[in-house]
């Protein structure tokens, strides 16, 4: 049960562009609306579908959708030409898809995980919290510490390319730190979750078989 409904939740998401490709915009609005409480939904740091590239740099988003505030993007859905955001962004994808892949493999291990301790899972959730918070500060307070990373270029020498250090587009360090801190607390969580969920279930059912 716990495996229909999180694949649900983390497939939806997807067929928002699908939708739009198809010319169903009512669907797709109501799939942007409804994730849309769940993430900021920024298409800079969101995946696109039926376009050219899978992620869009900042300056394209900018020229097709001109607004003062890179913020404001929130609202761009895509076009056509760019193709159509995915309904939430990628830090959304790399940390919920894990909950159904983790949850999966948990059936198909036959359920015998021992959980992970809670200091353990809280560790594996500290990279993204500090990746995010980093993220909110810079953009909320317009400090650009996470825009140009420039403090990574000078500690690491350089030793990338400038596409690397800055932006969010595939293979950049943004991109990196949210897949990777995503993954990393995504299945920690089920880790640490469900065979506790499992362990109350089965003891549930031994009680109602004795009564």
């Amino acid at each position: 049960m716990l495996n229909v409904a999180t694949g649900l939740w983390v497939l939806l998401p997807w067929l928002a562009p699908v939708f739009m490709h198809i010319g169903a915009v009512l669907p797709a609005r109501a799939l942007y609306l409804f994730y849309s409480f769940q993430c900021h939904q920024l298409p800079q740091r969101s995946y696109f579908l039926f376009g050219g590239r899978l992620m869009v740099p900042l300056n394209d988003l900018l020229a097709a959708w001109p607004v003062g505030d890179p913020m404001a993007l929130r609202s761009f859905v895509g076009n056509p030409e760019m193709g159509w955001k995915v309904a939430w962004s990628d830090r959304m994808v790399s940390l919920y898809t894990p909950l159904f892949v983790g949850g999966l493999l948990f059936g198909l291990s036959g359920r015998r995980w021992k959980p992970l301790s809670y200091r353990t899972w809280l560790i594996c959730s500290v990279p993204l919290v500090i990746d995010g918070l980093s993220h909110l500060i810079s953009d909320v307070l317009g400090l650009g510490l996470r825009d140009g990373n420039v403090w990574l270029a000078f500690i690491s020498g350089g030793a990338w390319p400038q596409a690397f250090y800055a932006g969010d587009l595939i293979g950049s360090f943004n991109w990196w730190m949210r897949l990777l801190t995503g993954l990393l607390a995504g299945f920690a969580t089920v880790w640490m979750l469900y065979p506790r969920v499992n362990t109350e279930f089965a003891q549930m059912a031994r009680r109602l078989e004795r009564q």
